[in-house]
């Protein structure tokens, strides 16, 4: 069974290295010797006329190359496979055994025993025992603590990854089994977990940039589940053993394409770096096109697709890393969150290309790393898109205030002001409600004869004070130039002139004067009461007519619309003189 990627020793997209974490585990065991056999070992290529016995007789002759088990040992890439002899040291121990080979192999691993023959391999669902994250072999009580053990190799063209060996004791065994699968489900669990509130968000929010993120995590789960073993072992997916070696290239693409598409948008490079959109859209383009490739069962496309596979992975993580920097050096915050996640890709995949050449052998724990990265990973971007959600949402807020307030007086606009008027009209609350309509007296003469500016300035410091006379529960606006309306829900006919003849007083003290003369800004209100039927178009002209009577008996004062008075009452019931200094 050949190996899932051709990137060199189990390079996988998308590992960063979260550095104390990865050190706990390290401490806490996992992927490291405990109490182990010391054992010996010796390998060499398989010939065609091997024997087990041949093969024995040589290593007892000195004749095999010789390797520390307990540390990563890379075997080469051939079409016949290679020969491991395992030779356990004292002092021995005749209880139940466990040979364990770790990372587990993509290919199929042969046990020449003392007894009968085995084959150990990921996606075998025979009864035999089966490893969690890793191969392993239970030693028969009738062999010897001290008798050699062979393994073979089967021919593997793909890169296979360094492994190491171990011998244990059962109870041993199963220890670091429980903690490797308690520790592998929950890292698969987070990056669900991830996935599954990031397609909720897309769907909420129909931002594609969560559909992206979903896509490109999901994709990583079912690498490391197939590289792993997880899905076969303990999921028992024995669907996927024939299609393992397609769905794992396919993810791999996959997964670089989903996390172009997401970083362009999650980066925003089209505002903070637009020149690298190009190359790293070709780059979303281009995996695809070796995925379709990979999946053509054409013999020239695959092989084509799995030659540049392994360069174009190489370019796509220096690519998005570039444009990360980029991005947090012209201001983009996401871009930081992007960086803490994708940077230590690049050192896992460098230091794990390095085992292959058997440097840092000793350093096994990086299999395990790379599946905690990817729940560190996959946290650290939710943050990120819990951030971009929060600062969107804020521009959103802002965006609304300024789309609903006057830009010159803060208060509402006409738009605004219907709607919410129209909304509290329609609510069909029994309370009554009153609209007050605002004129301000000789401002056209105030512009004439002091200028636009000093009219501004005018128009504001009125907003002020009327804002400040009004309760925040009732709704004031500008309706147009010089123009102010303000509905008072709840407010009785005697309540709303009160409330009017207040703002009529308020800014008539603010002392502004519209000339040379002894003449002040002043306003002329209008007042209607809401009755059966009426809609926000129906009250505001009601109150415009009253406010046309205040200002054709004098300006400077409020009236009350005379359909709201009892005929027989008497005129001043509805017209309120507030200063006379005209």
């Amino acid at each position: 069974m050949e190996r899932l990627i051709t990137v060199p020793a189990r390079s996988r997209h998308g590992r960063p290295w979260p550095g104390l974490v990865l050190g706990l585990l390290w401490l806490l065991g996992l992927g490291v010797s405990h109490a182990a056999t010391p054992l010996n070992g010796a390998w060499r290529e398989v010939r065609t006329d091997d024997t087990a016995q041949t093969v024995l007789d040589e290593y007892r002759a000195g004749l095999l190359k010789n390797f520390d088990p307990s540390l990563l040992q890379q075997f080469p890439r051939s079409s016949t496979g290679s020969w491991v002899v395992i030779a356990p040291q004292p002092p021995w121990n005749n209880d139940e055994r466990v040979l364990t080979i770790y990372p587990p192999p993509m290919g199929t691993v042969t046990v020449l025993g003392t007894g009968e023959t085995q084959s150990l391999a990921l996606d075998d669902f025979s009864e035999t025992l089966h490893g969690h994250g890793r191969l392993a072999w239970r030693v028969p009580a009738t062999q010897a603590a001290s008798a050699l053990i062979l393994l073979r190799f089967e021919p593997n063209l793909m890169l296979s990854a360094p492994v190491r060996f171990q011998i244990q004791t059962w109870s041993e065994y199963l220890r670091q089994d429980a903690r490797w699968l308690v520790f592998a489900s929950a890292c698969f669990a987070v990056m669900l977990a991830m996935v599954l509130m990031a397609l909720c968000f897309a769907l909420m929010l129909r931002d594609v940039a969560y559909a992206w993120y979903a896509g490109y995590i999901l994709c990583y789960t079912l690498i490391q589940g197939i590289q792993t073993g997880f899905m076969f072992h303990p999921l028992e997916w024995s669907w996927l053993s024939g299609v393992a070696l397609m769905a794992g290239p396919a993810a791999v693409a996959l997964s670089v394409a989903f996390a172009s598409l997401f970083m362009m948008r999650f980066c925003e490079l089209q505002r903070h770096a637009p020149l690298l959109r190009v190359p790293i859209m070709a780059l979303a383009v281009g995996m695809i096109q070796l995925v379709l490739m990979r999946c053509s069962h054409i013999a020239l496309l695959v092989e084509v697709a799995q030659i540049l596979l392994n360069p174009l992975l190489m370019i796509g993580a220096v690519l998005l890393l570039v444009a990360a920097i980029v991005a947090v050096a012209r201001g983009s915050r996401q871009a930081w969150f992007f960086l803490i996640g994708w940077t230590p890709l690049l050192l896992l995949t460098a230091s794990t290309s390095a085992q292959v050449s058997g440097a840092l052998p000793q350093l096994d724990w990086l299999n395990d790393a790379s599946l905690a990265g990817g729940a560190f990973e996959a946290i650290v971007l939710s943050l990120g898109l819990a951030d971009r959600a929060l600062i969107l949402r804020h521009d959103r807020d802002i965006v609304r205030v300024l789309a609903d307030r006057d830009a010159l007086t803060n208060v509402l606009n006409r738009r605004a002001w219907t709607e919410r008027a129209s909304a509290l009209l329609a609510s069909g609350s029994p309370q009554p409600i009153a609209l007050l309509f605002l004129d301000l007296d000789h401002f056209k003469l105030l512009n004439d004869r002091q200028g636009h500016n000093t009219g501004d300035r005018a128009l504001v410091a009125v907003a002020k004070a009327l804002a400040a006379e009004l309760r925040p529960s009732d709704l004031l606006g500008r309706y147009g130039g010089e123009e102010f309306v303000a509905l008072l829900d709840g407010a009785m006919p005697q309540q709303a002139m009160h409330v009017a003849i207040r703002l009529c007083r308020r800014v008539h003290r603010l002392e502004i004067p519209v000339s040379d003369e002894p003449l002040l800004l002043s306003v002329s209100i209008g007042v209607a009461i809401r009755r059966e039927g009426d809609d926000v178009e129906s009250l505001v002209e009601r109150a415009d007519q009253a406010m046309y009577d205040a200002k054709l008996n004098g300006r400077n004062r409020v009236c009350l619309h005379e359909e709201t008075v009892s005929p027989n009452a008497p005129a001043s019931s509805r017209l309120h003189v507030v200063e006379k200094r005209e």
